[in-house]
């Protein structure tokens, strides 16, 4: 599968400077970290929660877990993951469990953990399982654009 379409629209309007790391299949963002040598600190990982009052995209390190109790104190709400329909549905161009961590090209309020502004250089999901997408960490600080900063993750 190719760069899930609407990631690379934005990139291409955005101008961004990246490139394409392809890796054997993996099935989590641990084992992608693995497969691809890249440290998991620097695979920005995406997670779709959801409460009544829509969705929110979380997106941290591959070598953290969201701390649901911190996010619902930042954002005084109740989220819990969404389903896998609900992600196919969001992502109708990525495969499923392989979002990337733009959440503005979905139309979806996006936060960012703290620990990913320490990288000098960011990997993230092209909207498959066998590609990653590398920028600098300037460029990702960019192409994140209104997304909210906030520490909600803690290592595994």
């Amino acid at each position: 599968m190719a760069i899930a379409g609407r990631l690379a629209n934005y990139l291409v309007a955005q101008d961004a400077d990246f490139d394409v790391l392809s890796h054997p299949h993996s099935s989590t963002s641990l084992e992608t970290a693995q497969l691809a040598h890249v440290p998991g600190d620097r695979i920005a990982k995406s997670v779709v929660l959801e409460d009544e009052r829509g969705y929110l995209l979380a997106v941290l390190p591959a070598s953290c877990k969201v701390d649901l109790g911190e996010i619902h104190r930042q954002t005084r709400r109740n989220l819990g993951l969404a389903t896998e329909y609900e992600l196919s549905t969001l992502f109708e161009d990525c495969e499923p469990g392989a979002i990337p961590p733009f959440g503005s090209v979905y139309n979806l309020e996006t936060f960012v953990d703290d620990s990913l502004a320490e990288q000098t250089d960011i990997y993230f999901e092209a909207g498959d399982h066998e590609q990653l997408i590398h920028v600098s960490g300037e460029t990702f600080e960019a192409l994140m654009g209104e997304a909210q900063h906030a520490g909600f993750s803690r290592h595994c």
